[in-house]
């Protein structure tokens, strides 16, 4: 039996919060020795006292001296981006679970493979922004590299134990809710108000994703990180609309046989799996009773009413910086919604004209040439926006 040390960037966000509750049940696999969050200063105090953690970093500087007061004197205070890579790097620590939204999270993770430490990847920009370096660099070093995303997850779970290459497998299926809009025509989604889109039907989620969930930004942003994760080419990624979020992800070999993971809806699952891998720990989390669930309902996405799995596809087609700026688009678009500045259709409108204006370039491993595409990206998005 084999306890990991695990950090965790992002610990009072809902992964974050998923993962400790993980710890909780499980402390005899599941150690945690540091922890790192934005702004929330009380809740990562909080957390620290509880887990008794003697290492934790807060992203915004200006909080520091608050989280200092509310620390032991032993507890060694970290800030900002380098703080996140010195926590990354912590001597002691075997596995580093990557919870940071947008792209904060990229160098923190390259720090923790330098090192030598496994990585549990819940942040889609990472690997979106920079896959070929992260995976070749995970690669080189001999590390896992372990989706905590449910989906992605999924597809991992469905592929232990096949012994065939990429070449034997037909498509990766990740499966979607269909967010809160899955059956609006097409010609209301423009009345769509911040209100409604914050309404997942299944899942509570942070506020980025959850309108990403509802543009469909989200899967496709999954379908590039899907691409890097699992080695496979664009066109063998596929989406289906799953209203019940029951099943997962799915994986289809070429003899036609499709293997599926399925689960109660309940992030602990695949965050346990990352931390226990390769082995499975009994828990408290609710079972699935088939009988109950009596039927299972897929529907095919509508690819022209949600064109961000179109341009999700386009964009990891090209490659190169394209993805990054897929990416960054987006998120200058739905904070522009957020504020009341764009309509919810003007976030992959905004998004599609950005991709249109600005060329992507191969990075050759160049992380510099990523980061310029993707400040270019945000700041043609920004003139974009009224």
């Amino acid at each position: 039996m084999k306890q990991r040390k695990v950090v965790i960037l992002g610990s009072t966000g809902s992964i974050g919060t998923s993962a400790l509750k993980v710890a909780r049940e499980h402390p005899e696999r599941m150690q945690v020795v540091a922890l790192a969050a934005h702004s929330s200063v009380d809740k990562l105090a909080e957390q620290a006292r509880e887990f008794g953690v003697k290492h934790v970093c807060l992203y915004d500087e200006r909080k520091i001296a608050d989280l200092r007061t509310q620390l032991p004197a032993d507890v060694t205070v970290y800030a900002g981006e380098e703080g996140l890579c010195e926590l990354a790097r912590l001597s002691g620590a075997d596995m580093v679970l990557v919870s940071i939204i947008g792209t904060a999270g990229l160098k923190p993770t390259l720090a923790a493979i330098e090192e030598g430490k496994d990585l549990a990847i819940a942040s889609k920009e990472i690997l979106v922004m920079a896959g070929e370096v992260v995976m070749n660099r995970a690669r080189e070093k001999g590390i896992a590299v372990l989706p905590v995303d449910s989906e992605h997850n999924a597809i991992f779970q469905c592929l232990q134990g096949h012994r065939g290459g990429s070449e034997q497998v037909s498509r990766l299926i990740l499966t979607a809710s269909g967010g809160p809009f899955r059956t609006t025509p097409a010609e209301e989604l423009k009345n769509v108000t911040l209100e409604q889109a914050l309404k997942h039907p299944t899942w509570n989620m942070g506020r980025k994703i959850t309108i990403d969930s509802a543009t469909m930004f989200n899967k496709g942003l999954e379908m590039i990180e899907a691409r890097w994760l699992f080695g496979i080419t664009m066109d063998k990624i596929d989406v289906v609309v799953h209203p019940q979020s029951i099943v997962h992800s799915l994986v289809e070999y070429t003899d036609g046989s499709i293997l599926a993971q399925l689960s109660a809806s309940d992030m602990c699952f695949p965050i346990q799996y990352a931390v226990t891998w390769p082995e499975r720990v009994q828990n408290t989390l609710p079972h699935l009773n088939l009988a109950q669930i009596a039927g299972l309902r897929f529907e095919e996405p509508r690819w022209d009413d949600f064109p961000a799995l179109r341009l999700a596809r386009m964009a990891g087609t090209v490659g190169g910086t394209m993805p990054a700026m897929y990416n960054a688009a987006n998120e200058v678009a739905v904070q522009a919604f957020v504020e009341g500045r764009l309509s919810f259709p003007g976030i992959w409108e905004t998004v599609e004209k950005v991709l249109g204006q600005v060329s992507a370039r191969d990075y050759h491993g160049e992380l510099s040439i990523i980061l310029e595409d993707d400040a270019k990206a945000r700041e043609t998005a920004r003139a974009l926006i009224p």
